[in-house]
């Protein structure tokens, strides 16, 4: 087990624990939780754009983290998807290398 699979579990399971992960899962929990990651990255614009300085920024970002390691945990656990986070992010990340410069877009 990696790192990144190892902090998702243990993120997952003291999610669980304190009761933020429903018996039964669906599709609107799931969505509901990417949206608290959306809500976590506005927390982060608002830390720099209120200079709440580099701790509240550090501190939004792991907010970030833990929700998205969390999450994934909890895809996996549900059925949702069946490989690992670290694959897929090894997939990922060269696929991007072989796209051109900001993948083709302007912005």
């Amino acid at each position: 087990m990696t790192y990144l699979a190892e902090m998702g579990e243990h993120l997952h399971q003291v999610a669980k624990k304190k009761g933020f992960w429903p018996e039964n899962v669906d599709d609107i929990f799931i969505t509901k939780q990417l949206m608290m990651i959306v809500s976590e990255t506005v927390e982060v614009m608002e830390a720099i754009r209120k200079d709440q300085g580099k701790e509240a920024v550090a501190k939004e970002m792991a907010d970030i983290v833990i929700r998205t390691l969390d999450l994934y945990a909890g895809l996996e656990e549900s059925g949702y998807v069946d490989i690992s986070l670290d694959k897929a992010l090894e997939e990922k990340s060269k696929f991007n290398k072989t796209r051109p410069e900001r993948h083709g877009v302007r912005f």
